[in-house]
């Protein structure tokens, strides 16, 4: 199943009940931005790619940044839409690989957070993302990227991955890896009435070695790269100079 279909069918119903509290998540990035010294002057343009329902973009918009949220997730994008009332958020519903919807700004900040370059298909959607977030970038504009890194193979039981549960619902997580990928199966476990009701699907993420990303990040030009790991999770920051 491709990335689209598994979100619009299934993952975007539980997106936001899988993250737990939505004020602690905006509040997680709030200080995410403010460890990295990211703020906004007058009238500039930051662009969310993979913006969901706004965990990035709420706070890069009360920063003071015009920002352009972009997905293909209508179900998140109207979520997003119902909590960014008196915010400057322009929600924009296509993939991020359309580069031609949102090549018209000239930003000093471009984000792709989460989880979403491991979404991609190949690496060589992985370099045209960054190529093209570089040429649109302005002088001394940033490139910011975090994703969860698939390169080192779990085993065995550590293969299932408990996520959120409550009263009514259950989400783990399996991975089966592959060459360049890691299959993921989504598993919900929903309670209807007295009868338990199981649903899954599955789709492919990325393994994206944090060496190679840099290197990605290096050849197109960006230069003063901050590369960390943390939890599992890597954040890439590039400049234009």
């Amino acid at each position: 199943m491709n990335t689209k279909v598994h979100y619009e069918n299934h993952l975007s119903n539980y997106y936001s009940w899988m993250f737990g509290n939505r004020d602690d998540k905006l509040q997680e990035n709030r200080d995410f931005f403010k460890k990295y010294d990211i703020s906004a002057s007058s009238n500039e343009t930051a662009i969310d790619l993979g913006a969901g329902n706004g965990f990035q973009t709420i706070p890069l918009a009360e920063l003071g940044f015009k920002v352009k949220a972009v997905d293909f997730s209508r179900k998140l994008l109207k979520e997003l839409e119902q909590n960014c009332s008196g915010l400057d958020v322009e929600i924009i519903e296509d993939d991020i690989l359309n580069f031609s919807v949102y090549n018209v700004y000239r930003p000093s900040l471009i984000v792709c957070m989460g989880d979403t370059i491991t979404h991609l298909n190949s690496a060589n959607d992985l370099k045209r993302l960054i190529l093209n977030s570089y040429s649109i970038l302005d002088k001394k504009g940033k490139f910011i990227v975090t994703y969860r890194d698939l390169s080192a193979e779990l085993q065995g039981t550590q293969r299932f991955i408990p996520v959120r549960s409550d009263e009514n619902r259950i989400s783990t997580c399996f991975l089966e890896y592959e060459k360049h990928d890691v299959n993921v199966f989504d598993i919900v476990h929903e309670k209807k009435g007295d009868k338990w009701v199981q649903k899954i699907s599955t789709y492919k993420k990325l393994k994206i070695p944090r060496e190679i990303i840099a290197n990605y990040f290096s050849d197109v030009g960006f230069s003063n790269l901050q590369i960390e790991s943390e939890k599992g999770f890597v954040t890439v920051i590039g400049v234009k100079e």
